[in-house]
């Protein structure tokens, strides 16, 4: 398994080709979206399950020889998220063919149940940290982000962080490092050398062991207020709304209108309380409060989500179905282009019954 994981790693972008190929070929699969595609689905959920493992061997790259991985939490939480999202349509495809439609519901339901319960482990462990891609990507600080500097509760930045790449932009900023570095400088050349050499082994035989709290809701509530309970909630509603979602399809069929608009209100609520959140001011300043780059493309890539309700029922069989099929008998007569127009309405369709309701999840 080492040997592996050496492989993997020092073979990143061969090994991303072959993922990406694969996932493209598994789309062209015989009986791809037909009654017994129980073959096909499989096929692609094990490939799927192989593709987060690769990437989790990748994250979890050691930062230096000697220290351990970078994965935050000794539980592969991320990988648990990718491994369900992989089996969810699985168990779907198989439930449908020997139980029905009506009662595969239960089990898409308890699998939606299975990854909240996970999340929100993760949620918890990860120290109140915003989900990333639904917790498959982990939510570590790069030196790239613009908060990667500061010490941060759940998104929020702590009291005395240290100063962040930008600090040396400034002249004030030059000259407190220059004065620091003087003052550093001095204090040894005033210590006796004896005693700096003590200093010395001491530093290489007890390297010193920074010590992380893990925030608590607790902490959070207190320190933020308003802010973080309204940041806790966001999070919890956007883990909880694909078992809200199927719950609600379980209970009122898959053409109701309830839980289409359940699901979309749950969603843009949970939006609402992040954006107040990361927006809000107090006598005129910004409070104190930050996101990463990495949670700022996550809260883009949230937004940009909403756009999965025009695929999802019965908004799709009312309205999109018929403007994707006008489009394809439109381009029909046109070569080449009519027949890539028609596979691609019909994988469109396909895709719909699988992948549009556990979507954004």
């Amino acid at each position: 398994m080492e040997a592996y994981k050496r492989w993997v790693r020092s073979n990143k972008d061969y090994v991303h080709s072959l993922e990406s190929l694969a996932s493209g070929l598994t789309w062209l699969l015989p009986e791809r979206f037909s009654a017994s595609e129980i073959g096909p689905e499989a096929v692609t959920t094990i490939l799927g399950i192989i593709t987060a493992i690769n990437e989790h061997i990748i994250d979890t790259t050691p930062i230096q020889k000697g220290t351990g991985s970078s994965e935050p939490n000794p539980f592969p939480y991320s990988l648990c998220i990718s491994a369900l999202k992989d089996l969810e349509t699985l168990v779907e495809v198989v439930a449908q063919q020997y139980y029905g439609d009506d009662k595969k519901w239960n089990f898409i339901a308890i699998t939606e149940a299975t990854k909240v319960l996970v999340r929100l482990a993760l949620f918890r462990n990860s120290g109140f940290k915003m989900l990333l891609h639904g917790g498959e990507t982990l939510n570590v600080e790069k030196p790239s982000d613009n908060s990667s500097s500061q010490h941060r509760v759940g998104g929020f930045p702590g009291r005395g962080g240290n100063h962040g790449p930008g600090y040396l932009r400034n002249p004030e900023g030059r000259a407190l490092s220059a004065l620091n570095r003087f003052g550093e400088n001095a204090r040894m050349i005033s210590q006796p050398s004896w005693l700096q050499r003590i200093q010395q082994q001491q530093s290489i035989m007890e390297p010193p062991t920074p010590v992380v709290e893990r925030p608590t809701l607790s902490t959070i509530l207190s320190e933020k207020g308003v802010n973080g309970a309204l940041f806790v909630m966001g999070e919890v509603l956007c883990v909880t709304r694909p078992l809200i979602y199927v719950l609600f399809i379980r209970k009122y069929g898959i053409r109701s209108w309830i839980p289409w608009f359940l699901s979309l209100g749950v969603d843009f609520m949970g939006f609402s309380f992040l954006s107040l959140v990361t927006k809000s001011r107090h006598g005129g300043q910004e409070k104190d409060f930050d996101l990463s780059v990495s949670e700022k493309d996550e809260l883009k890539r949230r937004k940009l989500l909403w756009a999965l309700y025009l695929m999802r029922d019965p908004f799709f069989s009312k309205y999109t179905r018929q403007r994707l099929e006008r489009t394809g008998k439109m381009l029909e007569p046109v070569p080449v282009i009519g027949f890539l127009t028609e596979k691609l309405v019909e994988l469109v369709i396909g895709a719909q019954t699988r992948y549009t309701y556990m979507s954004g999840s």
